[in-house]
Formats: C-alpha cells, structure tokens, sequence
C-alpha cells in the first residue's frame, strides 16, 4: 500500500486536508407516519425497498430512521457519537468471506442490516451515510483506507483497515470514527492508524495527489449506484 509522507510522525497533522470552504447544505427531517428525509431531495428507502432485505433489515432500520429523526438539528458533536455507537454496538463484526463470501465487499447499510454484520467498511459505509443524511456538508466527512497496528506497538503486525474521519474545520485536525474503539478520537491520538488513502463523494485523495474523478474507485461507484438504487439521496 502506498504511504502518505504528510501523513508521517507525531503529530499527525497530515490528516488536515485542503477543502473548499463548505456549503451550506439545509437538510431537514420530517416525520409522516414514518421518517421522510426532504429538503434537498434527501431521501430514505421505502418501506417496501426495506422489506425486500427481511425483518432483521426492517427492524434495524426502523431503529436507525429514529435515531436520525432524534438528531435532526442537533450538533453535529451529538450526532457523531451517537451515530458512531448505533453502528457498533447494534452491528456484529465479521469477515466479507464470512458474511458474503467475497474477500472484498461494500455492503449499504440495508444490506448490512439484514445481515446484522459486517466488516470495517460497513461500519464506517453506515456512518457516512447516516451523518450526510443528517445534512453534514461533505466536506467534513472522509472514509480513509488505513493501515491498523494490530496487537501493541512492538507487534509490528498490521491489517488493512477503513475509518471515517470527521474534519470541524476545513484545515482542523479530523476526529476518527473507528468499529474498533467506541472513543472518538484526533488523529493524533491513534498513532495505530497510518493513512494509505481517503475519499469522499467529491474526490479521492493519495498523499499530496487529488483527483475529481470519483469514480476512478470501482467499488465506490457500485457502492454509490447500489445506494440510489436503493432510494438512498443525500
């Protein structure tokens, strides 16, 4: 996997990245006999989309939407905890080979759901997913491919590893959200963690080098297609 040299020693300031000033994204969340997300055309899936993935799904998810309605307009530090501890205390955490057998799959959230597991990237997918469905500007949200030290730091062993990451402010330290660790923490105070790579809707970013071309990551645009076909829009 490719290093991020601005990503390198204490402190990890590499995790600053350089965005636009944010938009402002007005998202509200209405309650019609069950969740509707309007304003801006952000939307759930229909009850019957839902059904299609079984009870597990619909119930977890009807857990979820109220969850998202108890958050609507509250700050966005409540909304990162909270959404953080929704996915990894109500998700169970196990191998792609397990759950879909594929070594590599990104679930959405209803397929998770009705697994009721998944692995890291389902968690950090969920989060990402329930924080821009909230109206979080896009520019604060970051899912980064990470190298995890596994075992303490002499272990010298390491896995592949996803974490969505929370930036305050354009140039702030981010906060990561991570299934391994209930604690939102700076990215200086998980030295475990060492970026490879980061992407949002908007781009994919690999040390000093950006591209606008999102869709360079396959997996991201079948996740991003999977998610409208759903009825997901945010």
């Amino acid at each position: 996997m490719t290093s991020w040299p601005e990503f390198s020693s204490p402190p990890r300031t590499a995790w600053r990245g350089r965005y636009r000033l944010p938009r402002l994204v007005a998202v509200s969340l209405l309650l019609c006999g069950g969740l509707c997300l309007a304003a801006m055309a952000s939307t759930l899936p229909s009850a019957a989309t839902v059904a299609r993935f079984g009870p597990q799904a619909e119930r977890l998810f009807v857990q979820w939407r109220d969850l998202l309605a108890t958050l609507a307009g509250r700050p966005e530090g409540e909304a990162l905890k909270r959404v953080n501890l929704f996915f990894n205390r109500r998700i169970l955490f196990a191998e792609n080979s397990n759950i879909w057998n594929q070594a590599d799959y990104w679930a959405t959230p209803l397929e998770t759901f009705g697994k009721g597991a998944g692995d890291c990237k389902s968690y950090a997918i969920g989060k990402y997913v329930s924080l821009r469905l909230l109206g979080m500007a896009p520019e604060k949200l970051r899912l980064v491919y990470v190298k995890a030290e596994m075992g303490g730091p002499a272990s010298g062993l390491f896995e592949a590893h996803m974490v969505l990451t929370y930036y305050p402010a354009p140039t702030a330290e981010p906060l990561v959200l991570d299934n391994l660790v209930d604690s939102i923490l700076p990215a200086s105070q998980r030295p475990d963690l060492t970026p490879v790579f980061s992407f949002n809707m908007e781009n994919i970013r690999v040390g000093n080098v950006q591209s606008e071309n999102v869709n360079q990551l396959a997996r991201w645009k079948q996740l991003l297609d999977k998610l409208k076909a759903e009825g997901f829009s945010f």
